[in-house]
Formats: structure tokens, C-alpha cells, sequence
């Protein structure tokens, strides 16, 4: 059964750094090489918002309000996803997803939108405090 799961979260000061994790499994091999990764986010009372994403081919795209602060990144060998989140401010508080789209081709990015992606992690909140 596939599954997600993401790592990395707590709580740091506003400024600060944190990395998230996102391990992928039970997907076949096939699949694997064929999965587009996705980072999202919601905060209480907020609708979800795509936060960052990448293609099979490591092309990346990011929110607006992240750009410059967070770096996506795969390493496909392990099936791990990362979030690199530098300079992080209040309202970047919110619970982080993990998110997969299985069937990617080549130069295929997927759009920072939920109905995008077809599978989701449990979360894992993360907090910065002014």
C-alpha cells in the first residue's frame, strides 16, 4: 500500500531553519520513477496551500510568498522528499503535507493546487514563534 510519511516538524523561532522529510513507500519500482512530489500546507482556519512541488526530472516551483526561503528536494535512490525552509516567519505556522502524483512524464509539472495530487501524508505541524 502507498504511503507517506513526513518527518521534520516542531517548533523554532521566528528566523530560523528546519528541514522536512518525506518518505515514500510501496509504490512498485516503475512508480517510483514516475512520481512527481509535492509540499503543502494549512493553518488553522486557512484553506490548504501548495507550498512547493517537483517534477521526475527535478524541475521545481514554488508559492510566492516561499520563494527564496524554501528549496524542494528529491532524492529518488531512497524514495525521500525534502523541504529545505530557511528565514521562517510566523506565518509560515501551519501543518506541512506531504503530497505524490503517481503517472509523470517527462517536463510534466504539476500545478501547487491539492486536486493535483492524488496522495496525501498524515502532516506534520510546524510552528514559529515571534
Amino acid at each position: 500500500q502507498a504511503q507517506l510519511v513526513e518527518s521534520g516538524g516542531g517548533s523554532v523561532q521566528d528566523g530560523g531553519s528546519m528541514r522536512l522529510s518525506c518518505a515514500a513507500s510501496g509504490y512498485t519500482g516503475y512508480t517510483y520513477s514516475k512520481l512527481c512530489m509535492g509540499w503543502f500546507r494549512q493553518a488553522p482556519g486557512k484553506e490548504r496551500e501548495g507550498v512547493a512541488a517537483i517534477d521526475i526530472d527535478g524541475t521545481t516551483s514554488y508559492a510566492d510568498s516561499v520563494k527564496g526561503r524554501f528549496t524542494i528536494s528529491q532524492d529518488n535512490a531512497k524514495n525521500t522528499l525534502w523541504l529545505q525552509m530557511n528565514s521562517l516567519k510566523p506565518e509560515d505556522t501551519a501543518m506541512y503535507y506531504c503530497a505524490a502524483r503517481t503517472g509523470c512524464s517527462n517536463g510534466f509539472l504539476p500545478p501547487l493546487q491539492s486536486w493535483s495530487f492524488g496522495y496525501w501524508g498524515q502532516g506534520t505541524q510546524v510552528t514559529v514563534s515571534s
